[in-house]
């Protein structure tokens, strides 16, 4: 099993930077960057240019905002300049953001994800391999490119893609056609166990792909600590987000498979009126306890086996900035030891 890392300094280059770097010292695998309050693709530029081995990875980059073409170029760049060490998250975002914070259209959000996907591809093909840009379909269009706009080609593998998913239809199509899923924090086991699998089982069927060939991130908080004083504080935190992302309409399946829909309506209904302050302290305890790992370091390898193992292939988690790189690379070796049913992504080049 793989495990990336993250960290809440998303607006500082040098901070950014940094946690990089001790990222890097402390054994983790990846990067993840979100998009907040910041770019997540110009972050990730920032991360490969400051590590040597690390892979940096948007967790995700909202994809319709942005041209696949513009999308296509910022990637082949962070690639090649990495050395092959990037990973291209996208994601939809909901139908609100998109209209009234980006001032996009929202049209067929699963088969316009596809196109955005096979149009990327199509992009990076034609200059790596040569191949006559071509690409025509419902949502895409890119049929022009010139020597004078074609870069170098990289010699590297293409960019993997990873696609964000909750619902069932988007988990297909993204174990269809992405080089991974990017489960959402906001997942329960019962979740992962009765709606994610299935639906990763028969997107991949109806792909033929293999599923050692699809990399699964995520699918809960985990949260950990030297002591069970540690790990109990970050309760808190975790109990906003679960209050946050339970107020949106788009996440309401998972409360529903815990029958607790009443619960969200309530959180929804908090959010209309704009407080979102008092809403975390609506979320009760098995709720939060249903939503991820709180283990000490001693428990967490473990803990994260029982939770994740199976389904996820790369799970995501933190230690504060003053941990021991020697204790951090610890802990995440007896995690690399959990199998995993992904061995590698498949050449697209081929």
């Amino acid at each position: 099993m793989r495990v990336d890392t993250f960290s809440e300094e998303v607006n500082d280059w040098s901070k950014v930077a940094a946690a990089c770097r001790r990222a890097e010292a402390c054994g983790f695998d990846g990067f993840a960057i979100p998009e907040i309050t910041n770019d997540p693709i110009l972050n990730a530029a920032i991360a490969a240019n400051a590590t040597e081995r690390i892979h940096a990875r948007t967790a995700i980059a909202v994809a319709f905002p942005r041209s696949p073409m513009v999308v296509a170029e910022q990637a082949w760049s962070i690639q090649t300049n990495s050395g092959g060490r990037f990973g291209l998250g996208l994601g939809t975002q909901v139908k609100a953001h998109n209209e009234l914070r980006f001032s996009t259209r929202w049209k067929a959000p699963r088969s316009r994800m596809i196109e955005y996907v096979k149009s990327l591809r199509a992009i990076w093909r034609c200059w790596e391999l040569g191949e006559r840009l071509d690409f025509w379909g419902e949502h895409y269009r890119f049929a022009l490119m010139t020597p004078e706009f074609t870069p170098p080609k990289s010699n590297l593998p293409m960019v993997p893609v990873y696609l964000a998913a909750v619902r069932p239809k988007m988990i297909e199509s993204a174990a269809g056609i992405a080089d991974g899923l990017r489960l959402h924090f906001f997942c329960t086991k019962k979740y992962l166990q009765e709606v994610t699998g299935p639906a990763i089982e028969r997107g991949l069927a109806a792909s033929g792909r293999a599923r050692s060939e699809l990399e699964v991130c995520g699918g809960g908080f985990i949260m950990t600590g030297p002591d069970e004083e540690a790990v109990m504080k970050k309760r808190d935190w975790v109990r906003y987000r679960v209050a946050f992302y339970g107020s949106t309409k788009a996440y309401l399946p998972v409360m529903s498979l815990h029958g607790w829909d009443d619960l969200a309506q309530k959180l929804y209904q908090m959010s209309r009126n704009g407080q979102w302050k008092e809403m975390a302290a609506e979320v009760p305890d098995d709720v939060i306890d249903e939503f991820g790992v709180f283990a000490t370091y001693d428990e967490l390898p473990n803990a994260i086996e029982a939770r994740f193992g199976g389904i996820s292939d790369t799970v995501e988690f933190s230690f504060p900035e003053d941990t021991d790189p020697a204790h951090a690379q610890s802990i995440i070796e007896q995690v690399h030891q959990i199998g995993s049913r992904f061995e590698a992504h498949a050449d697209q080049y081929a």
